[in-house]
């Protein structure tokens, strides 16, 4: 299995520390090759993506996502604004579960 992060270089820093492949500082371009790479191995992937990435307009991210499969992506916020996360997944929580469902809970 292939274990790779995607993000800004301070992000990628610690992730590569841990020996997972890292790919600092790409643009949606550079994503979308490494995308196509990943297909045509036809390996089992799991992807972090820093947010920016993840909800870029790529075409080919799209439909990873919808057809699922071998390759798992999961998002990232960004180092320096971590309260200003919104994963793709959140919005599929709140509209399941109700729009408290991913407030903190203090007992």
């Amino acid at each position: 299995m292939r274990i790779l992060a995607a993000g800004s270089e301070a992000l990628m820093d610690g992730f590569s520390l841990l020996g997972i492949e890292t790919h600092a500082d790409i643009d949606a371009q550079q994503l979308e090759s490494l995308l196509n790479e990943i297909l045509q191995q036809q390996e089992r992937t799991l992807i972090y993506l820093q947010q920016d990435l993840a909800q870029a307009e790529i075409p080919l991210l799209q439909q990873i996502r919808k057809e699922g499969g071998s390759i798992l992506i999961s998002e990232l916020p960004q180092l320096h604004q971590p309260d200003q996360r919104n994963a793709t997944i959140d919005s599929l929580i709140t509209r399941v579960m109700g729009a408290n469902a991913l407030e903190l809970q203090h007992e």
